[in-house]
Formats: structure tokens, C-alpha cells, sequence
């Protein structure tokens, strides 16, 4: 293990980090909200942190491995996550306890858009913007970034990327140099940010609003600057501008990078990810504006599909973003968004959840193992568009599977161990290791009641859904640490 080397990227990155303090401080001198004095606080701490942890180890430029890949980039996230709070703690218009503060924090930049603030329209414009700003970073990966740039600075960034980007494919590159790759993947993330910006500005936002939701849509977060979310905006315009970008953004942006290369629209078509992703979303929109048609949920049809079409979407990317109460919806509807956060978007997108082509594999696998219960000795196998998968990868998506659940449980047990009522802790638990953000009971508009201890399980959850479990999981096993 190379602990020196390690540290000296953290402590790079971290500084890297700390400049991302100063947009939102340029913001509180503008509106003149007084909120700068906080940001500047914390852009002065985490550079300075940031250079004790780099500077001892300046030298220590030995390549990354596999294995300090994945210590660097929980590390990575843990500290960033700390060092994140520091302005939500430190603002003095924002009454946050340090528990509190972590739990926006990580919440913001796992990108999952679960908060424990009401009013949050009455925050300074600098912190309405650093809360979405925060799930913008997260949203595509500060790592990815840094791959981008940490080569100039002689560092190898193959390892960081293995375990930052989703998906069981994590191998597969874009590009024959890594740093492209990043590069190419932050060029579409900017393109589409600026696109769905100046739409909603076209749809009636102002230019502030427009930014910050720009952001979090991208980064499929959920983050609001009210506390209505897109129900405050009550435009059928802007929820179908939502659900646009929500879709794009849920789209693994390899296939928006072969689409934009090969100028052509065909790629989405032939990807079986993309077809599967598509298909489910057209079930789940059809199936939840049924329900509230059938109910008389809503005064006249076209606001039921409007109303049917971004809830469904929002909650099964797991963005979040809510235009109405969808807890008190008839039936089944709340149950269904919240199973449907677990599938979540396709591998190398911003969306949380299991990942669509580990959904897809799951059911295939499925399909063989009952052709075997009816041939034993047919050969059969498991496919993915055209090509034959090998057994290893279909182990893999089966033991990420396991993991998932364990996880899964292992927190909701602790929550009701915190004192939560079983809807309460099934649907945080979900809310926060999908990235969902929403969930029913007593979370279905923010987090501010529950006890501490369940906000730090909840933190935990985050991070083991934003790393996709494995990255976590493989620090606790033995082998890891054995030379």
C-alpha cells in the first residue's frame, strides 16, 4: 500500500476542492447576502489542510495500484464530504448542528437530495447555490475531473476511474488515454448543463433559478431552491424540460459520446441498456398515470399525464424532484416510485439505483436458470445485445446483488434500531442508498426529525450507493490489507 503517495493526491485534490468554495462566495458578494464570510472561512481551512496533507509527501510520486485506487477514492469522498460542511456549519444564516450539517453535505455531494432544512427559500442566494453547486461536483464525479487533470501532474489515473464509474463494465474506455476519457465525459456534463439551463430559462425561470436547477437535473441530485422543489414553479413547460434532461443525464454518456462522434442518433436505438431504460420508464409513466386518471387525482387529463410523467421519472432516475405530495397518491403509486428508484438509471450516467444493465442481467439470468429446470443439460448463455457475456461478469453482477441486499438491510435494521416506524426506515433506507433522496413517513419531506444516529447510518448508506458498494465493502475484507 502506498499511504504516502496517496496522501499526497488527497491533499491535491482537497486543494483542488477548496477553489470550488470561491463561486459560491462570488455569488454572496453579488446579492450582497452576506453569506461570504463563511465560504471564505472555508476556502482558507481546506487549502490550508489541504497543503499540510500534500506537502510532507510531495515526492512520493510512485504509481497507483488497483488496490490504493480504491482506498484513495473512499478517502476521497469521506474527506471532500467533511470538508463540505464547513460552510453549511460555519453560515450563521443557517442554524445547522454538526450532525445536520454532514448529513446536507454528503447528501449534496453523493447526489442524492435528501435535506434537513425547511425554508430553504430564505437561505442566502451564496448557500442556495452551494447546495447545488455541491451535487453538480458529485453528480458526474470530482474524481473523473481530477483524472482529467492529475496527469499533468505525473500522476496515473486508470486506477481512480476503475472504481469511480459505474456500472460492471468498468473497464471499457471511450478513449485509448484515460484523461480523454474524463475529459470527453465533462465536455457532454457542461453541454447538457448549460443546454437544460437556458431551457428552463426560456420556460420561465430566472437566470439564478435556471443555474441551480440546471444543476442538480444534470447531476440527477434533486436539490431545490425551494422547498416545494419544482411544484413551487407550477409550470407543465418546466416539468417536461425536467424529464428531458432527467432522461439524458440517466443515459449512460458513453452512448452520448458514440452518438455525438458518429453523428448519429442510432446508438440509444441499438444499445440494449438504453432500449430497456426506455422501455421501463414508458411502463412506469403509462402505469402511474393510469392509477391517477383512474382516481381523479387530478382536475383534467393533460395535468394527470404532466403530473404522472415527471413523478414517475423523477423518482425512478432517482432525482427526486417533486411537484406534489406522491406519498398520499392512491394504491400502490408510492410503494412502485420507490421500487422503482432501485433499478435507477443505466452504468455511466449520474443516476443512483442497481443500474439498468445489472437489472436486465439479473432477469436473464433468471430466464436461463428455469430453461436449465426444464433441460438440465442444455447449454445456455447470457446475453447482452448480440454478444455472449462471460460467466465472470454475470458472478459479478450476482454477488453486487448480494452485497446491495445486505447493505440494504443491515441499515434498515439499524434504523429501527434508532426508533423509526418500519415505512419510515424501508423508504429512507432506499431514498439513500439508490440517491433517491424522498422517501414515506416521516422523510417524505425532509429529514429534520429523525434522531442523529439515523442521519449518520444514513450517511453511510450514501456513500455505499454512491460508490456502489463493492468500493466500500472491499476495505473491510482481509485480503485487502494483506501485502
Amino acid at each position: 500500500m502506498r499511504l504516502r503517495s496517496i496522501l499526497r493526491i488527497l491533499g491535491l485534490l482537497i486543494c483542488l476542492f477548496s477553489v470550488t468554495l470561491l463561486p459560491p462566495g462570488a455569488v454572496a458578494l453579488i446579492y450582497g447576502d452576506g453569506g461570504g464570510t463563511a465560504f471564505t472561512l472555508a476556502f482558507a481551512i481546506s487549502l490550508i489542510i489541504g497543503f499540510f496533507v500534500w506537502y510532507p509527501n510531495r515526492k512520493q510520486s510512485t504509481e497507483l495500484k488497483i488496490r490504493d485506487g480504491f482506498l484513495l477514492t473512499v478517502l476521497f469522498w469521506t474527506v471532500l464530504g467533511m470538508v463540505g460542511v464547513m460552510p453549511l456549519w460555519f453560515a450563521e444564516e443557517l442554524p445547522l448542528s454538526f450532525t445536520d450539517a454532514v448529513f446536507e453535505s454528503f447528501s449534496g455531494l453523493t447526489t442524492t437530495g435528501a435535506t434537513v432544512i425547511q425554508g430553504i427559500e430564505t437561505l442566502p442566494h451564496s448557500i442556495l447555490f452551494y447546495r447545488q453547486q455541491l451535487q453538480w461536483l458529485g453528480g458526474m464525479g470530482i474524481i473523473v475531473l481530477a483524472v482529467a487533470i492529475l496527469p499533468m501532474l505525473g500522476i496515473g489515473g486508470m486506477q481512480l476511474y476503475r472504481t469511480e464509474i459505474p456500472g460492471p463494465q468498468k473497464d471499457t474506455k471511450m478513449t485509448p488515454r484515460i484523461a480523454d476519457t474524463a475529459k470527453h465525459l465533462w465536455y457532454i456534463y457542461v453541454a447538457l448543463t448549460a443546454a437544460c439551463a437556458v431551457a428552463y430559462r426560456l420556460a420561465g425561470m430566472g437566470w439564478f433559478d435556471a443555474i441551480s436547477h440546471s444543476f442538480s437535473t444534470i447531476a440527477v441530485g434533486g436539490f431545490s431552491t425551494y422547498d416545494a422543489s419544482m411544484g413551487h414553479f407550477n409550470s407543465s413547460a418546466i416539468n417536461t424540460i425536467c424529464v428531458v434532461f432527467l432522461l439524458l443525464s440517466a443515459i449512460n454518456f458513453a452512448i452520448h459520446y458514440t452518438a455525438i462522434t458518429g453523428r448519429t442518433l442510432m446508438s440509444y436505438f441499438r444499445d440494449p441498456e438504453v432500449r430497456a431504460f426506455l422501455g421501463i420508464q414508458a411502463t412506469l409513466v403509462f402505469i402511474v398515470f393510469a392509477a391517477v386518471l383512474v382516481h381523479d387525482q387530478f382536475v383534467d387529463t393533460g395535468t394527470a399525464f404532466n403530473q404522472a410523467m415527471f413523478q414517475a421519472v423523477s423518482i425512478s432516475t432517482t432525482a427526486g424532484f417533486a411537484t406534489t405530495d406522491f406519498a398520499s397518491w392512491p394504491l400502490f403509486l408510492p410503494i412502485l416510485l420507490i421500487f422503482a428508484s432501485f433499478i435507477g438509471g443505466c452504468a455511466s450516467s449520474t443516476a443512483g439505483g442497481l443500474k439498468v444493465v445489472r437489472v436486465v442481467l439479473l432477469f436473464r439470468q433468471g430466464v436461463r436458470e428455469l430453461n436449465r429446470l426444464v433441460h438440465p443439460a442444455g447449454v445456455y448463455t447470457v446475453k447482452l445485445g448480440n454478444r455472449i457475456l462471460p460467466q465472470r461478469v454475470v458472478e459479478a453482477v450476482w454477488g453486487f446483488f448480494a452485497a446491495y441486499a445486505l447493505v440494504f438491510v443491515v441499515v434498515m435494521l439499524g434504523l429501527l434500531a434508532t426508533g423509526l416506524d418500519d415505512i419510515t426506515a424501508f423508504s429512507a433506507t432506499a431514498a439513500c442508498l439508490n440517491n433517491l433522496g424522498p422517501g414515506l413517513g416521516d422523510v417524505a419531506a425532509n429529514y429534520a426529525t429523525i434522531p442523529d444516529a439515523a442521519k449518520w447510518l444514513l450517511v453511510v448508506a450514501m456513500l455505499f450507493g454512491r460508490l456502489e458498494v463493492f468500493t466500500i465493502l472491499v476495505l473491510l475484507t482481509p485480503t485487502f490489507w494483506r501485502s
